[in-house]
């Protein structure tokens, strides 16, 4: 027997939560902030991006975007994301997967510190999944188990099919 689950109605709720989550952070004089890089032109990324931070907007998120042109260097890219890494007021650090060739996302996800990985990328961060500890959840997976959650479908027990072999969907 199969289930249509309104992906919209859960998100709606989970932003509902968010919002009063963030409102509470607030008013303890904490304004959280989202630092979110893009490197280069890729027009499914950049939609990613937008909606990423439209959805920042909306639940009271302060999102930084940092648009930089497909010539960025590693260097550069590294030099930046050291600088969010060490700015106080920046809480979380999002780069927008796939890079321009050029560049090693490898490199750039060990950039990032850890305490600020939001995808859950950093090895730690992924060792830390791995053991059932984790620190932050890449947002697809974290979204589906909150979706069978939330409609109370158990998958205890059931064969379950994962589709892909990204970092952020796939493996974790």
């Amino acid at each position: 027997m199969s289930e249509l689950i309104s992906g919209k109605v859960i998100g709606a709720s989970i932003n509902e939560e968010l919002r009063k989550e963030v409102d509470q952070l607030k008013t303890n004089g904490i304004e959280p902030c989202l630092a979110v890089v893009l490197v280069g032109e890729d027009p499914a990324s950049e939609v990613y991006v937008r909606n990423k931070k439209r959805t920042c907007g909306e639940i009271g998120i302060r999102s930084i975007g940092h648009d930089l042109p497909a010539s960025t260097t590693q260097e550069e890219l590294e030099k930046l994301i050291q600088s969010l890494n060490d700015d106080p007021a920046v809480h979380g650090i999002l780069c927008q997967f796939p890079l321009p060739e050029k560049l090693d996302e490898t490199r750039v996800i060990l950039t990032i510190s850890p305490d600020k990985d939001v995808d859950g990328l950093h090895p730690l961060n992924a060792g830390l999944i791995a053991m059932g500890q984790a620190k932050f959840i890449s947002c697809t997976p974290y979204g589906v188990l909150q979706m069978l959650k939330r409609s109370r479908i158990s998958t205890s027990g059931k064969n379950v099919v994962v589709l892909g072999r990204s970092n952020l969907v796939g493996r974790p």
